[in-house]
């Protein structure tokens, strides 16, 4: 029996959340990566602890905030890593942005895989470089970044990878001999990576994440690793990230312009960080268990309707929707329509899949639920 309440319905309209106002109350929206959770007490007690005090001066990290950090990586990815190696960054989509033009030369080409998070796509595209998709193997039932599909699209001016893992929106996390034969490649064809791991504190049941920086000392030395527990304890509203590099002289580099075009982080983002790292795990366990339950709810249930197939969710709570035998040309809309709003597949560049966010109440999940069978019986 968990202490805490994922049951528990907290209205979320008319407080600014991107996910609950973009429609009216008859929509149940499942689009925007965050959750409908509080976020655990120790952090909520050491937010307001701190708004206590009374003012909020230009802060820097907390005593002992990156070897925090180190003890966190080893205790949960048995990955050894020096303070030095860490920089604290306000947030990874402005390290996807950043990074792709100060590691990269203008004349370079960038890989990313397809499909992806929107924001590694479009750090690519907004890069100035030239860059291509590597489409996704699926293989069995996981969705998959394999040497061949990354060899179909390199150049020979390809310097930097784009990576995600867990990957968001398929759910896959990478298996260390998967991960082996990608840093393999990357070093055969002198690939940078960059790898965007924020949901690596929700790993579910059997599985287990591997840091790709950790595989090996030539991995370590070429790529750039982005973590944050924004996702995982619920505070993208008031959070931080850090990005790990081996490489001094890659790290120098990818670190350019944090302070200036970059801000330093603020105040809440170290508050809530530092109470998650030191007082957080108890309430992720329990966060993951009730996930489980949702995402055992969902894949029962999607596989039973016609014309929808789900893929194998191993991380987080995202559910990555294959409806191209559905007779629908916008599955997203066909959803809106009875009531569900889904991140259409387009942001993917899969127009022909739908991501499904499944973190918010039991009982939310399963009226949505019924309205996406519903949706799909009226066609």
């Amino acid at each position: 029996m968990s202490n805490y309440n994922f049951d528990k319905a907290i209205n979320r309209f008319k407080t600014d959340s991107i996910r609950w106002d973009q429609y009216d109350s008859s929509v149940i929206p499942l689009w925007v990566a965050d959750m409908d959770f509080e976020s655990p007490p120790c952090v909520l007690n050491a937010m307001k602890n701190r708004v206590k005090h009374g003012i909020f001066g230009y802060t820097h990290a907390p005593n002992n905030f990156k070897e925090n950090i180190a003890d966190y990586v080893k205790k949960h990815y048995d990955w050894e890593v020096d303070t030095d190696w860490i920089v604290v960054i306000p947030s990874i989509v402005s390290a996807l942005y950043s990074i792709g033009i100060s590691c990269t030369k203008s004349t370079s080409h960038i890989i990313t895989p397809q499909p992806i998070y929107h924001h590694l796509k479009l750090a690519a595209a907004e890069s100035g470089r030239n860059y291509n998709e590597a489409r996704l193997e699926t293989i069995a039932n996981r969705q998959i970044l394999s040497p061949e599909s990354i060899n179909k699209v390199i150049k020979k001016n390809s310097e930097l990878l784009y990576f995600c893992n867990p990957h968001n929106p398929g759910g896959t996390v990478y298996t260390k001999n998967e991960l082996v034969q990608i840093v393999d490649f990357c070093n055969e064809n002198n690939l940078l990576i960059c790898s965007d791991e924020i949901h690596c504190g929700m790993v579910l049941d059997g599985h287990k994440h591997i840091p790709i920086a950790s595989i090996s000392e030539a991995a370590a030395n070429r790529t750039i690793t982005l973590m944050s527990l924004n996702k995982t304890f619920n505070f993208p509203g008031a959070g931080l990230g850090w990005m790990i590099c081996k490489n001094p002289r890659l790290r120098k580099i990818a670190s350019h312009k944090i302070g200036s075009l970059i801000p330093h982080p603020e105040i809440f983002g170290y508050v809530a960080t530092d109470a998650a790292i030191k007082n957080g795990e108890d309430w992720r366990l329990a966060l993951l268990d009730y996930l489980s339950q949702n995402r055992n709810l969902l894949m029962e249930r999607i596989n039973q309707i016609p014309g929808l197939r789900i893929y194998d969710i191993e991380a987080s709570y995202l559910g990555w929707i294959s409806c191209e035998n559905l007779p629908a040309k916008n599955p997203h809309q066909l959803f809106l329509n009875h009531g569900v709003a889904v991140q259409p597949g387009h942001m993917f560049n899969q127009p022909n899949h739908i991501r499904i966010n499944i973190a918010t109440t039991h009982s939310l999940l399963k009226k949505a639920l019924d309205r996406i069978e519903k949706a799909v019986k009226s066609i």
